[in-house]
């Protein structure tokens, strides 16, 4: 009993779990379908495919509080983040999803 009750848990664990790629589908018009465009605005020439996990994380929790800035589209992305209504885990999700996508130069 206790094995199927952990089998249960651990599916429906599964079930529950954040999908990065379907969250990055809404960021795809500014980014590319494989992050491989540089954003409207953005500071740096910067493509997010590929960038570390934890400064993702921290940009996107910075455009949620509205606090980050990486240029003219700050706006929109500040915009973005109170519409998608992100989870930390969404947050999490996404930026994993995005830092296993190969870099562009």
């Amino acid at each position: 009993m206790k094995k199927i009750l952990l089998g249960l848990t651990l599916a429906s664990a599964c079930l529950m779990a954040t999908d990065g790629a379907a969250i990055y589908k809404k960021c795809i018009a500014c980014h590319g379908a494989k992050a491989e465009r540089v954003a409207p605005g953005s500071k740096g020439d910067v493509k997010i495919a590929g960038m570390a996990k934890d400064r993702l994380v921290e940009q996107l929790k910075g455009y949620a509080a509205g606090t980050a800035d990486n240029g003219g589209a700050k706006a929109i992305m500040y915009a973005n983040m109170k519409n998608f209504k992100l989870t930390d885990a969404d947050i999490e999700a996404v930026a994993d999803y995005i830092s296993k996508l190969p870099p562009v130069k």
